[in-house]
């Protein structure tokens, strides 16, 4: 079933609004899209089920175009004359029948001039005169392109002199294929063969295999006239079924069109395998980055280190504070760090733009990181130098100063035990063989004893305390190496967030083009290439 062009151009808008704000695609390429008119001559008037044929008169200034339409009423309701421009407003000649206060708000009623007949033969036309198109007035040229959707039929009006008209011509050329065309090269009575001959060969450039061309003047008994001619090819177009064929032939062109434009859109977001590389591309620029930064980080973190040992009761007494005693700031993330860290995130997006993939999205992604990654830093780095405080040294360090504090407590009391032991079986020995008892050498060397067994592991204990200033500033580095991964880990979740965005950009657009190329060719009948209406055409 053939998709309503109206709904795919409103389809088209909202996606191309939000594409924008998105930053998937610029100003231009938005307005671009935004360019396409879900105006169509179907929608000029209220009508029901049929409607008429609209036929408008269109060239430069002077060629006779509204004294043809005034032949036509049989009285002057267009103005004419060699004033420049002539044509300042559009000119509506139709039967009585036809509703006309429900135009457009685009084509206000205050500039149009309505003249209506009652003439059963002409109801199913209406004509129009439109403004001279190649006036210097602009608001006449904006008339004519707000006029141009609503029409079927565009009668061409050339004279001997002005037919190589350069605005008009182009005109032609970008309107060729959403209308039908007839041509007329009025003022005949002054005109020549060969200019005959040589417009002729212009419309063959312009895409008309064989252009319908009437000869007319405004002179009486003009025998090479054909005005009459004019007017029965245009009533012949007149029927529901012309009318239908005219409509679903400019909607298949209109759809094209608005495919093709949306293909290069397509094309404008980047593909897939641009941003499959993305990770890679970013890794690379984040491994230098890295050596960078952990260079750069060094001398910040022996100076933090030192002033960690030297605050350590306070960091581990308060672990809710979120600096030192002495109130200085935990900042390993200077202006160089935010620097270096800047210049890698522009320097990936350059690198993704290079690879076809849209910067602004991946920018406004990315952004947020460039306030986070400080804290990242701040975090990690503070969490790790506590826990290295609270833990100083490593395992194997930690587990000889409990072995050395066991033996602090186990060698005295062992010694005195031994001495203990050794007084009671001296006292014992002494009055059994009547022996001297325990002398003077027995306490000096039992009291030092007692005393070695002491000293010994409580110096050991003091001279092997683990340097808090090493303990932090290895936590500090391990913090720091921390905080890097996730950096790291943020970024490639904002690449995955951008493809995921990306994907569904595409798809949504896929989904459009899809809908366009829903061509209604089951419903659109073939047009007789023999047919005056094949004739007016361009393929």
């Amino acid at each position: 079933m053939a998709y309503d062009y109206s709904s795919l151009v409103k389809t088209t808008l909202c996606w191309a609004e939000q594409a924008q704000a998105a930053g998937w695609i610029n100003t231009a390429a938005a307005q671009q899209l935004s360019d396409f008119d879900a105006k169509t001559p179907d929608t000029l008037f209220n009508h029901n089920g049929s409607r008429p044929l609209i036929v408008a008169f269109m060239g430069g200034t002077g060629v006779g175009k509204s004294s043809l339409l005034n032949r036509l009423a049989g009285k002057a309701i267009a103005r004419a004359g060699v004033e420049r421009p002539t044509s300042r407003e559009v000119t509506l000649y139709h039967h009585h029948s036809v509703a006309i206060k429900h135009l457009p708000e685009q084509l206000p009623l205050a500039q149009i001039k309505i003249a209506e007949h009652d003439d059963e033969s002409r109801k199913h036309v209406i004509w129009i005169d439109m403004p001279d198109f190649d006036s210097t007035e602009q608001s006449n040229k904006h008339q004519v392109l707000e006029w141009l959707p609503h029409i079927d039929v565009l009668i061409y009006v050339v004279s001997p002199e002005r037919y190589r008209d350069e605005k008009a011509w182009r005109l032609l050329l970008a309107e060729g294929g959403r209308h039908a065309w007839v041509f007329v090269l009025n003022q005949w009575d002054r005109g020549m063969t060969e200019q005959y001959e040589d417009f002729k060969q212009q419309l063959h450039k312009a895409g008309f295999a064989e252009p319908i061309i009437f000869k007319t003047a405004c002179v009486e008994d003009l025998q090479a006239d054909e005005f009459a001619a004019l007017e029965s090819t245009i009533s012949s177009l007149a029927t529901q079924h012309i009318v239908e064929q005219l409509e679903q032939r400019s909607s298949r062109i209109k759809k094209d069109e608005l495919k093709q434009d949306l293909q290069n859109t397509k094309l404008a977001l980047g593909s897939k395998e641009a941003f499959r590389q993305l990770p890679t591309l970013w890794q690379e620029q984040w491994q230098h980055t890295n050596q960078v930064l952990q260079q750069g980080f060094a001398w910040p973190i022996q100076q933090l280190a030192k002033h960690y040992a030297n605050h350590a009761a306070d960091l581990l007494n308060n672990p809710t504070a979120k600096y030192a005693s002495t109130g200085a700031k935990f900042n390993l993330w200077d202006d160089w760090a935010e620097a270096r860290f800047d210049d890698a995130l522009d320097e990936f997006v350059s690198n993704a733009d290079r690879l076809g993939v849209p910067a602004t999205p991946l920018k406004k992604q990315l952004s947020a990181l460039r306030e986070k990654a400080p804290k990242i830093i701040q975090a990690q780095c503070e969490l790790a130098a506590r826990q290295a405080l609270a833990n100083p040294g490593n395992a194997l360090h930690r587990a000889f100063l409990r072995f050395m504090r066991l033996c602090e407590i186990i060698l005295p009391l062992a010694a005195i035990g031994w001495v203990g032991y050794q007084v009671f079986i001296g006292y014992y020995a002494s009055n059994m063989s009547k022996v001297d008892y325990l002398g003077v050498d027995f306490a000096v060397h039992s009291s030092l004893l007692i005393a070695i067994t002491w000293l010994t592991p409580f110096f050991i204990l003091k001279k092997a305390q683990p340097s808090l200033e090493k303990s932090a500033s290895r936590g500090l580095n391990k913090g720091l190496i921390n905080a890097i991964g996730m950096i790291d880990g943020e970024v490639l979740m904002a690449i995955e967030n951008i493809s995921s965005q990306h994907s569904g950009q595409l798809k949504q657009l896929t989904e459009i083009i899809a809908l366009c190329g829903t061509a209604d060719t089951d419903q659109l009948s073939s047009i007789d290439s023999n047919s005056p209406l094949a004739r007016m055409l361009i393929d």
